[in-house]
């Protein structure tokens, strides 16, 4: 992280007050439950921390939200909320922000310069593996997109995540009065859709307009929630970067989480949980460090194949933009410590993931390891690419096409200019949020042509369901022709891109693989042969003194 960020981030905090002087109408929105008093900047207004639900503290912890109330009151929208209840990460830049259970907040850029009503309102669902993120990340800034364009309302939503969002209790005694713990972070989501759906015209916007999209966790989440009950009628449009329904979990790869935090908690039942502060809760959270769920596949809220309400044309009346990067896995070279540990980890989890298949599908998985040139390493990054957000994403979008929805595919191909980075996870934000300059993913300023022609993309999509741009058609995706449009230094429709990959790979989708590390096993071939390298390499080194010395 650059020198100063992580201070900037945390003097960025301020508590929003109630306002009982007077105040500057023009700043001013009245919603449902009080009117917010934002900041202007040249052509934007910002309205920062509007609450959109209860504060799910004491008696409302792992509870469902609730609505926020309705008043009249006047208050600051000054400040972002707290953060919901991370591990601190570098890469995370939210989780340096004062953080606490009460987190169900949102953030609004709107321009009055342009007429107040009836504009497109997209609403960005952060990602951060459903563990980490947070609508203070200045990544998710909205300043710059509403000044290039001002006929859009931006609304970043926060939700609860890890120990607080997605955790099953169904397993620890009274934990049946916490039926929704599992997927809690959706039902926030939902809960600020229905305030964005109330007061979407406070800011110019239209409530029958809405769009919502969002990268890797926000991604999943926006593939998720147009076959959600409560959700219906909330959106007309989804937009998922780097992420699809593939990324759940089930019910037992949600269990090892509840008992870890039981373990680090020394507790035995809800009421123990319950008891604990909101600064236990966050100390218990730093020791569990990187462990989190994804939303769970409980057959309730999420069935345990999360494709077929696709197949069976649930989603049909949403129009679908969905697409992944070219080099996803490779963002975790940093997140895992740098190349040495993620050249050793990488293969350790393939060869798990080789375990629990059929003898035909890891001949698959092998015949992919064989194609191309290069490093063994590459290869293996590039077959979670694959599996874990590619394919995922071409299934969704085929089965949204065939049941008679309308879905669009890309591709992205402009790498980053970090090292060993290439087109990761992440790297596109810095150009849909217009945030050229946010070089955390990029390495280097993003290229403003593409940045223009993201965001002309992405909005054309919101306001008319077609992303295709004056020049730049981009035909719809379906199973004969596959269209995807390719996005980097040079962009373009392509039919069927990576095919070969495509056909060999896709049977492998059925075991679910995500990034569960629950059961983790060390006993695979790769650490066989580095053991054995290992100590190969000891005995020389003990010849070559017993040479020396004797």
């Amino acid at each position: 992280m650059a020198a100063g960020v992580k201070e900037q981030i945390r003097e960025s905090w301020g508590e929003n007050r109630r306002v009982t002087g007077s105040y500057d109408p023009a700043l001013a929105a009245k919603c449902s439950n009080g009117i917010f008093v934002g900041t202007r900047k040249d052509s934007v207004l910002a309205f920062r921390g509007i609450p959109f639900a209860c504060p799910p503290v004491g008696d409302l912890r792992w509870k469902r939200p609730l609505p926020a109330p309705d008043g009249s009151g006047v208050y600051e929208a000054k400040y972002n909320g707290r953060s919901p209840i991370p591990t601190e990460w570098e890469s995370e830049r939210a989780s340096y922000y004062p953080q606490g259970e009460d987190c169900l907040y949102l953030n609004v850029w709107t321009s009055p310069e342009k007429c107040r009503e009836g504009k497109t309102v997209m609403v960005f669902i952060h990602g951060g593996s459903y563990g980490w993120g947070g609508t203070a990340d200045p990544l998710y800034d909205g300043e710059n997109f509403v000044r290039a364009h001002p006929e859009i309302v931006l609304i970043c939503i926060a939700y609860r995540v890890g120990i607080t969002g997605f955790i099953d209790f169904s397993q620890v005694p009274g934990g049946e009065a916490f039926p929704d713990a599992p997927n809690l972070g959706l039902l926030d989501q939902i809960e600020a859709l229905r305030w964005i759906r109330k007061n979407a015209a406070a800011f110019g916007g239209d409530p029958e307009k809405v769009t919502i999209f969002g990268e890797s966790a926000g991604g999943g989440s926006v593939s998720l929630l147009p076959f959600i009950p409560e959700a219906r009628g909330l959106f007309r449009r989804v937009i998922a970067e780097s992420g699809s329904v593939a990324l759940t979990f089930s019910k037992a790869e949600c269990q090892g989480f509840t008992q870890r935090l039981l373990k680090e908690a020394r507790a035995g039942s809800m009421q123990d949980l319950m008891r604990m502060s909101e600064s236990e809760l966050m100390q218990v959270n730093e020791k569990l460090n990187a462990d989190n769920n994804f939303p769970q596949r409980d057959g309730v809220l999420i069935p345990e194949d999360p494709y077929e309400p696709y197949r069976q044309g649930q989603t049909a009346n949403v129009d679908m933009m969905i697409g992944t990067n070219a080099d996803e896995s490779n963002y975790w070279i940093n997140e895992v410590g740098g190349l040495l540990s993620f050249s050793l980890g990488m293969p350790i989890q393939y060869e798990n993931k080789l375990l629990h298949m059929k003898p035909e599908d890891r001949k698959r998985a092998k015949n992919y390891l064989k194609m191309g040139s290069g490093r063994k390493i590459w290869k293996i990054s590039c077959f979670f690419t694959e599996v874990m957000f590619r394919l995922p994403a071409i299934r969704q979008a085929e089965a949204h096409s065939r049941s008679g929805g309308k879905a669009f595919m890309y591709y992205w191909k402009k790498a980053s200019a970090l090292p060993y980075m290439g087109a990761c996870h992440a790297v596109e934000l810095a150009y849909v949020f217009g945030n050229g300059s946010d070089t955390i993913y990029t390495g280097k300023p993003a290229d403003p042509a593409l940045t223009r022609l993201v965001q002309d993309q992405w909005i054309r999509f919101a306001e008319t369901g077609d992303p295709g741009t004056d020049g730049l058609p981009w035909p719809p995706y379906d199973p004969e022709n596959r269209w995807t449009m390719m996005l980097g230094d040079t962009s373009g429709a392509e039919k069927d891109p990576l095919a070969e990959q495509r056909r060999l790979l896709d049977p492998v989708l059925d075991y679910r693989l995500n990034a569960s590390y629950a059961n983790l096993r060390y006993n695979v071939p790769f650490v066989w042969k580095a053991s054995g390298v290992i100590l190969a390499g000891l005995g020389l080194t003990a010849l070559i003194l017993w040479l020396i010395f004797h």
